[in-house]
């Protein structure tokens, strides 16, 4: 108890500095957690990805689109349960940087392949019924401060022309990182139009979901599905939904892992003002110790003080670097909500930051504790005065 004491002494001996080490750390904590955020942003659409999806898209691009002729092809398919489609209509809200993603689906049954949104009864009839109704992701209306009933018009771009869709109802995500910034709109509003202005642009959809009964056959079920249109105009590559996630994040492979040597290069720099504070603190201390070991303390002891403070300031700023991380990360998430829908602090960034300040604090403390207790007293008490 009494050694506690006086790791809580000597840590408040001098203030400013103690205090300026902890800011440090916590500083060096938070961007390390919002790194750590950056980077699971990026991975979000694979790690909800569902395992009993498949996405099959045209084998030269996603921006080539297949025929629904190819829909009672897979639908025969053995394993495959249902087949839906998806295309993307990118379409412009009164200004470019106004972005969000639109997808048009192409039924009211879709939404049954996308159990983790949640959509009242009263929207889907409504989105059933009505050629231009849409349903939006609860962030994307808060976003542009719309309301049900209000009238969206797009520009379109892959699908030229004015575009006006009434907003029917709202979807919310099953779980906090879901993505609920989606314009969702049918699919059959797009192709008949299509067919009244761009005949040859008709009956075409951007790429195919389909759902499989046995997730461990989905590389079989893939292979299938691509056999069945090998050496036809539109060929496909088929492929589990986290892979086809995944193809976007290795894209951005070199930005991602640029983040990941960024993120563990923090980590360097809280060792680096850690360990300065304790060899200027054990610089000044040797004289005290050498006192102490007068006294009858032991190595043990000295270790105990010295160590005892590193840890005390290391795991101060690590738990206050968490405290900052949530306002921090909840203000970026806001700003690139557009980007990263899915933008929340990674929960393996608490562990990884207690681990972190232990680590920093008994590194940090290891040369000035083994030069407190190596130095002899007699060298020790010449330098009092």
């Amino acid at each position: 108890m009494h050694v506690l004491r006086l790791i809580y002494k000597n840590a408040l001996r001098h203030k400013l500095r103690t205090a300026l080490t902890v800011l440090g750390i916590a500083i060096a904590i938070m961007a390390f957690g919002l790194l750590r955020a950056v980077i699971g942003a990026w991975y979000a659409g694979v790690a909800q990805a569902a395992p009993d999806r498949l996405i099959c898209r045209s084998r030269i691009s996603i921006t080539f689109d297949l025929p629904v002729a190819q829909k009672p092809k897979i639908e025969r398919i053995p394993g495959v349960a249902a087949v839906t489609s998806g295309s993307w209509f990118g379409g412009i809200y009164k200004d470019p940087k106004n972005f969000f993603a639109q997808i048009a689906l192409e039924s009211v049954e879709s939404f049954r392949f996308y159990p983790e949104f949640i959509v009242d009864s009263a929207a889907l009839a409504a989105f059933a019924s009505e050629r231009n109704a849409v349903i939006v992701g609860e962030a994307t209306m808060k976003r542009f401060g719309w309301k049900i009933g209000d009238v969206i018009r797009l520009q379109g771009m892959i699908y030229p022309g004015d575009w006006d869709f009434v907003i029917r109802g709202i979807y919310t995500g099953r779980n906090p990182s879901t993505d609920v910034s989606q314009f969702l709109l049918n699919w059959n509003c797009i192709d008949q139009r299509m067919q009244q202005e761009w005949p040859a642009r008709a009956g075409r959809v951007g790429w195919w979901v389909i759902k499989i009964s046995d997730p461990s056959r989905a590389a079989a079920i893939s292979a299938a599905v691509d056999r069945e249109f090998d050496n036809s105009p539109d060929e496909t590559l088929t492929e589990t939904e986290a892979a086809f996630q995944q193809s976007y994040v290795a894209m951005a492979g070199t930005i991602v892992f640029s983040l990941k040597v960024i993120s563990f290069l923090v980590i360097g720099i809280i060792l680096l003002v850690a360990a300065n504070t304790m060899a200027m603190t054990a610089r000044e201390r040797i004289a005290e110790y050498a006192v102490l070991k007068t006294l009858g303390f032991r190595s043990g002891h000295l270790l105990g003080l010295i160590a005892g403070e590193s840890l005390l300031m290391s795991v101060l700023g690590a738990a206050l670097g968490i405290v900052i991380l949530f306002p921090v990360v909840g203000g970026v998430g806001a700003a690139l909500q557009a980007w990263f829908p899915a933008f929340l602090v990674d929960p393996q960034t608490y562990p990884m930051a207690a681990v972190i300040a232990l680590l920093v604090g008994g590194l940090a403390a290891a040369f000035p504790a083994w030069r407190a207790i190596s130095v002899s007293i007699v060298n020790g008490l010449r330098r009092i005065g």
